[in-house]
């Protein structure tokens, strides 16, 4: 099964567009977003992917009520700042990632197979003893990074989880 990945996609619309034909072209059952949709209008444009959009809430994303209406509208799943699934036999944890010590933490807790972030707005691809550590990267396109430098590469992942290889996917 195919997993995509994205976070910090900021009301980049256009951008988001070419993630979901993405995902619907890698024939990507289950999206995880880590947060930072802004407006709830970023996830309603989900209604154009088909599979099932799982995320979490990030740092920017001031509109929690809308944002869970608009989840349950499109039949996805918003599990709050920090979430923990099961998917294919792999254990997942999705957390957006504003606390760096708190992400550290869950990484070094050694109870997930894969942990998906956000935040920095740079692409991560860590394996830290059994535990596999993802960060798509900003799905906004001229966005500063955490280091304050223009992100002008919008990426996602593709992960599956057959084999647990991963791609980013320049957007």
């Amino acid at each position: 099964m195919n997993i995509g990945i994205i976070s910090d996609t900021h009301d980049d619309l256009l951008t988001l567009d070419e993630a979901i034909k993405t995902f619907n072209e890698r024939k990507v059952s289950y999206v995880i977003h880590a947060g930072d949709y802004v407006f709830p209008g970023v996830v309603k444009e989900f209604k154009n992917f088909n599979g099932k959009l799982v995320g979490v809430l990030g740092n920017n994303d001031g509109e929690k009520l809308g944002l869970l209406k608009k989840f349950e509208e499109i039949g996805g799943e918003l599990q709050g700042e920090f979430g923990d699934l099961e998917l294919a036999g792999i254990r997942i944890a999705i957390y957006h990632g504003t606390n760096n010590k708190l992400t550290e933490a869950i990484i070094a807790s050694q109870i997930y197979d894969l942990v998906i972030c956000g935040h920095t707005h740079l692409k991560r691809d860590d394996k830290m003893g059994n535990t596999l550590v993802l960060n798509p990267g900003c799905a906004h396109k001229d966005f500063p990074n955490i280091d304050g430098n223009i992100e002008t590469e919008p990426s996602v992942i593709i992960f599956n989880t057959s084999n647990k290889s991963y791609q980013f996917v320049r957007l």
